[in-house]
């Protein structure tokens, strides 16, 4: 299993090096599949989405298949399955967390990842790398009225009845993204040592300039910025 969580995606050197290392090849040799989804359900999603296509692009891949979570239980299997198994690296970039979580598993995605990753580094960005950890840390923040979940310190809402606060459980420990971020000014550190004591596994708190590179049961933390560990 190979792995690179992130905050803000590939925002320095150390971290693009660190996936170039997981990959085995160079960028320009492979495929990605891409998974938008997330940032739908965000103010300004449409735009965001635009923008991180146009990112994707930058980085120089050789071949970009867009993977829409929300399409996926109305087309055939055989239209989009190819693309993900031909991917070197799935994306999955951030957004709404509870969002992506609920089409996560409505989409089947959640089921047939793990077994697809063998072979495949899964690359996340903010919501994309909270997905795959040990949980989402909202058990007691999330409060469903009406078939809304929301996460009390991170205000954040789902849209009615497309909320879950559920993951894939493939590494053994939680991540906070934005840390000290002046866009995010919720995440800070005293924030996230009060999550942190919610939970019996180890807390990352990583800025966008921090990556955590996950191969098998090795872990290792990629910075050219600030982040901690709050371990138990």
């Amino acid at each position: 299993m190979r792995l690179l969580l992130t905050s803000a995606g590939v925002t320095n050197e150390s971290i693009r090096r660190a996936l170039v290392d997981l990959l085995g090849k160079p960028i320009n040799e492979c495929k990605a599949a891409y998974i938008p989804t997330a940032i739908y359900a965000s103010p300004g999603g449409p735009a965001y989405v635009w923008q991180g296509l146009q990112q994707m692009a930058e980085m120089g891949w050789a071949e970009i298949a867009v993977l829409e979570l929300t399409a996926l239980p109305s087309v055939l299997e055989e239209h989009w399955l190819p693309n993900l198994e031909a991917a070197d690296v799935v994306i999955v970039n951030g957004g709404n967390t509870c969002y992506l979580s609920y089409w996560f598993f409505e989409s089947g995605l959640a089921k047939r990842l793990p077994k697809l990753l063998k072979d495949k580094v899964y690359f996340g960005v903010s919501a994309g790398s909270a997905m795959v950890t040990h949980s989402l840390n909202i058990d007691r923040s999330v409060l469903r009225k009406s078939g809304v979940y929301y996460d009390d310190e991170y205000d954040e809402a789902a849209p009615p009845g497309a909320g879950s606060n559920k993951t894939l459980k493939l590494v053994p420990f939680l991540v906070r993204p934005h840390l000290n971020a002046d866009y995010f000014p919720v995440a800070t550190l005293e924030l996230f040592e009060r999550a942190a004591a919610k939970v019996k596994v180890p807390l990352y708190a990583i800025d966008d300039q921090t990556a955590i590179k996950v191969v098998d049961d090795r872990v290792e933390v990629v910075s050219e910025g600030q982040w901690k560990l709050f371990d138990k």
